[in-house]
């Protein structure tokens, strides 16, 4: 049982360093509809359902903006940095190979 817990636990921090910003959105989700609900006492004469359409659509904002964001740093690694590290590796290579 030990080993299947190893197993699924490296399993979600892979996950999680191929995709940072999926648990960054999750955070800030339960983040904010935490804080939204201690905050529901004190909305004045605001109603509750205008209320918590506010949250959810705070929460939701945070979580499409930490997925746009990942995204983004996603395409950053694939399409800029990775083409760098390859030319600098084939040039490293043809420049050892010509000594």
């Amino acid at each position: 049982m030990s080993a299947y817990d190893d197993a699924e636990e490296s399993k979600f921090m892979r996950k999680v360093k191929e995709n940072p910003f999926v648990p960054i959105g999750m955070a800030g989700f339960f983040s904010i509809v935490g804080y939204r609900l201690y905050k529901l006492k004190s909305r004045g004469d605001m109603k509750m359902s205008v209320h918590l359409i506010h949250m959810r659509v705070m929460a939701q904002g945070f979580v499409v903006g930490a997925m746009t964001i990942g995204v983004i740093y996603s395409m950053y690694k694939d399409y800029i940095v990775k083409p760098r590290e390859e030319l600098k590796a084939l040039q490293q290579q043809t420049a050892f190979q010509h000594k």
